[in-house]
């Protein structure tokens, strides 16, 4: 026998690619033995990148890695290293690669939308598609920092914010009116022309041009003193006190910067955390932390933020300018892809001196501390994972642990539900809902015996060899020896009796604090009062219980709907979609009045009769 080690197979993979591969620029996939994504990387010429990848003297060890897991390659050819860059971004976002620097962010960006299609707009807080007829201004970091625009909107330009069947349906002004955040169109307080000019000042002011709005307002604000018309001079006073109180809060001095980001790295204990101040038309539209995964722990600052800003302006439009703590090695090449995809030219800018700089390392700061933050709560959670492994008898902390729970009203909208939670806390995006199809009545044993079925059964046949990571190291249950009995029997059958299972049974009197834990072959315990394992326990098992109830009742609501306006003779999808959108649901259908159902879009004389007899019979 021959002492050559043989090559590993992946090595042999990338050989045998390297004749077919292109010269051309483009995107190229290493995928392992069942089919997911190892990694994803842009070339200018595709044969001479993967090339390199043959070369395992010349790798790292976290790369000779990725080559030995290679089963397969797939590329994609590009016109240019731009459109290769923009598409490896978005299949990172998409695929999550081990071996990529990952931005793990769910979250939708939240918008300003300003409708176009009503004779008197209204604003509004917006995630989402876009539609046409509206207006949008963005991005927002967060929620609270649209509501506040909004809040700044309303006092300064006495914008609606009602919903137009609200608004349609109004025949005295608000509260937002008494307290002069409203001008009151929808009874003729103000009219359209009026109203369309405050839009065209708000859009100005959004645009960032708030200094020669406040010069208007002032001269108007003289010339009603001129008049003598006193409360109007005073409804503009308020007007320019609303302004400059916006102009004074939650700015970035950026003198000569309409629209910016600022984007800062900060790197600790093999973590990234990347802080982003969103600026639009001269002000903060908040900022938020992100912390990217990446496998290579010793990975330099500007190759995380350069893998960051390509996939953190994947869907989502690039300002003219990105301020940045660290400069990428590509910094060209993406600033060259950001104009492509923004359509006019984006300029990456890493500030020496001056207001720019000042406002870069505030930026950073803020990442030193949310990382900080972050590394201490994860310190917590480590201790609280070994305490888990300590009290069942683990071999080590768990990394992934679920937990069940069912929800329904005597068997009515069933539905179970499992909660992840790790190291890192509770992992939503891996959270899971199950319609009960099968379980019939009041039986909490089938409804849990059906939701291990579905759950369990998918996972062997997606991973029967249980390599990747969606295996629980511990599967917890709301319940006691009857639902540990249940689960333990479908496990057995699907020959996963080795995943430790354990239910958690409330108290007497359902009292918090004096759970019982029972486990297979062992007797029911409890845990110190002050325990705070106990406390973590109690939380993971809470937040399962607040999904399930959260998923039941929405599935109510929809049967709710289903049930009333299907039963109406003659209400097809489109009248009963209609119906919903105008009165909000099906018991504001029920409660209308006839003429009420007379002004639903798409509702004639002839059916509004229909609907309104079916709900009053012998009207």
């Amino acid at each position: 026998m021959s002492d050559v080690a043989q090559p590993p197979s992946g090595l042999s993979v990338l050989e045998q690619a390297l004749p077919t591969l292109p010269l051309s620029p483009g995107v190229y996939r290493m995928l392992d033995a069942k089919g997911d994504a190892l990694y994803v990387g842009k070339a200018r010429a595709l044969r001479k990148r993967v090339a390199a990848y043959t070369q395992l003297d010349r790798l790292p060890e976290r790369l000779r890695r990725m080559v030995w897991e290679t089963r397969r390659i797939e590329v994609v050819t590009t016109a240019s290293e731009a459109e290769a860059l923009l598409l490896e971004a978005n299949l990172i976002k998409k695929l999550r690669p081990r071996f990529n620097i990952v931005l793990r962010d769910d979250k939708s960006y939240p918008w300003l939308v300003l409708t176009e299609d009503h004779p008197y707009p209204q604003i509004a807080k917006h995630r989402g598609e876009r539609r046409k007829g509206a207006t949008y201004f963005g991005p927002f970091a967060s929620a609270w920092a649209v509501n506040q625009t909004i809040t700044a909107l309303q006092r300064v330009f006495l914008l609606r914010s009602c919903r137009d069947t609200v608004f349609d349906s109004r025949d005295r002004p608000c509260l937002l009116h008494q307290i002069k955040r409203c001008s009151a169109p929808c009874v003729g307080r103000i009219s359209e022309a009026d109203y369309a000019e405050l839009v065209r000042q708000a859009k100005q002011f959004l645009a960032g041009d708030a200094p020669s709005i406040q010069k208007r307002l002032a001269a108007e604000m003289e010339q009603a003193a001129e008049r003598l018309e006193f409360e109007r001079a005073a409804a503009l006073r308020d007007r320019i006190r609303g302004l400059t109180h916006v102009q004074g809060a939650d700015r970035v001095n950026l003198d000569g910067v309409n629209d910016a980001d600022v984007v800062a790295l900060h790197q600790e204990a093999g973590q990234s955390c990347v802080q982003v101040f969103f600026v639009r038309g001269g002000r903060n539209n908040g900022n938020r932390a992100y912390f990217p995964a990446h496998a290579k722990h010793d990975a330099p600052p500007g190759e995380v933020l350069g893998a960051f800003l390509a996939q953190l302006y994947d869907d989502m439009p690039p300002p003219p300018l990105i301020l940045l703590s660290h400069e990428p090695p590509d910094a060209a090449l993406i600033a060259e892809a950001l104009s492509l995809k923004a359509g006019r030219k984006v300029e990456l800018h890493r500030p020496q001196r001056g207001e720019k700089r000042a406002v870069v390392e505030h930026a950073a700061t803020n990442a030193r501390e949310a990382l900080e933050r972050k590394l201490a709560e994860a310190t917590t959670q480590s201790a609280l994972l070994e305490g888990v492994a300590r009290v069942f008898g683990l071999a080590e902390p768990p990394r992934r642990i679920e937990i069940y729970d069912n929800s329904h009203i005597q068997g009515a909208n069933p539905y179970g539900v499992m909660v992840v939670a790790g190291p890192g806390g509770f992992v939503k995006a891996a959270y899971r809902k199950f319609a009960i199809r099968e379980a019939r009545g009041n039986d909490d044993f089938a409804m849990l015996r059906e939701v291990f079925e579905r759950r369990f059964g998918r996972a062997l046949k997606e991973d029967p060899g249980r390599e990747g990571e969606s295996w629980p190291d511990l599967v917890l249950i709301d319940g006691g020896a009857g639902q540990l009995s249940a689960a333990r029997a479908v496990m057995a059958d699907l020959g996963l009796a080795d995943i430790p299972l354990v239910a958690v049974a409330k108290g007497p009197d359902r009292d918090a604090g004096r759970e019982w834990f029972h486990r297979e072959g062992a007797e029911p315990f409890q845990l110190p009062p002050r325990d705070p394992v106990l406390y973590y326990l109690q939380r993971l098992r809470d937040e399962a219980h607040r999904f399930a109830v959260s998923a039941h009742r929405a599935g109510r609501s929809r049967a709710l709907a289903r049930s009333e306006l299907d039963e109406i003779p003659g209400v097809g999808p489109a009248l009963k979609r209609a119906l919903l959108h105008h009165f909000g649901s099906a018991r504001g259908v029920r409660q209308a009045a006839l003429a009420d159902l007379l002004k639903c879009p798409g509702i004639g004389p002839a059916a509004a009769r229909r609907i309104y007899g079916h709900f009053h019979p012998g009207a």
